[in-house]
């Protein structure tokens, strides 16, 4: 289960250390992880989790990044790699479940897709999150990706108007041009906040990839499988945030 793992540089820190998945075992480990934040965590539908995993017919085409414990060797965040080549291979992104991508795989230069992204909720106040990006900026040089892609879940809220809210602050601050908009196959309820609110906080993963210069292509899908809206985040690396690309790039050679 699993592409073969390319090799990525793998420094170990004191508590913390990122690598790809190099087996089978590794994979059902991310995908355990996967079940139980998704699935035991937040109550998500998932397709094949009866025996305490989060599967689907996209895992066995990906590379699989894992952030684990130094001492104890446990994963605590893991996320998947789709590259485009692979995609084309298979037929599609995963995020054509969800919206239909319009420009976006015709981009020229190499694409890299990011998805089932989750930390272990005693890491989330921690590192975990920036030693994964720390992988994906490695798996970015080695593999001289273009544009990276993902959807970053947003909570719904009553109505949907969190979502709604984070929305209406997306598209103030971080919206890509309209040859780069998706368009979304489950809208949210709402396209804009109530009169009381004008936007909201943006989910910690959604906030590293604005951080990060990367732009929302677009409305929110809805999906009540895990009970969210999905925003699509579209990075060109070649207009990489200066300040915090130095912070992104520098964690390959720290972690």
């Amino acid at each position: 289960m699993g592409v073969n793992a390319s090799a990525l540089p793998v420094r170990r820190g004191e508590r913390l250390f990122v690598e790809l998945a190099a087996g089978q075992e590794a994979v059902r480990q991310a995908q355990a992880l996967r079940y139980r934040v998704f699935g035991e965590e937040l109550g998500a539908r998932l397709e094949q989790g009866s025996a305490g995993l989060d599967v689907d017919e996209f895992d066995a085409h990906c590379h699989h990044l894992l952030v684990r414990e130094t001492r104890s060797g446990a994963v605590v965040g893991c996320t998947r790699l789709l590259t485009g080549d692979r995609a084309r291979h298979i037929g599609g992104f995963y995020a054509e479940n969800e919206f239909d991508l319009g420009a976006i795989p015709s981009l020229p230069g190499k694409l890299l897709e990011v998805g089932r992204t989750c930390i272990s909720a005693q890491c989330r106040q921690g590192a975990a999150i920036a030693v994964l990006w720390s992988g994906i900026a490695g798996y970015i040089q080695l593999h001289g990706i273009d544009y990276l892609f993902g959807c970053a879940s947003v909570p719904l809220g009553d109505g949907d108007a969190q979502a709604a809210a984070i929305m209406n602050r997306l598209r103030r601050q971080a919206m890509a041009s309209p040859a780069l908009r998706v368009r979304p196959k489950a809208p949210l309820l709402r396209s804009e906040a109530p009169d009381d609110v004008l936007d909201a906080p943006l989910p910690a993963l959604l906030k590293a990839y604005v951080r990060l210069g990367a732009r929302a292509c677009g409305e929110a899908c809805r999906d009540p499988d895990f009970n969210v809206g999905d925003v699509l985040m579209l990075l060109d690396l070649g207009e990489l945030n200066p300040s915090y690309a130095r912070h992104f790039l520098e964690r390959v050679s720290e972690h």
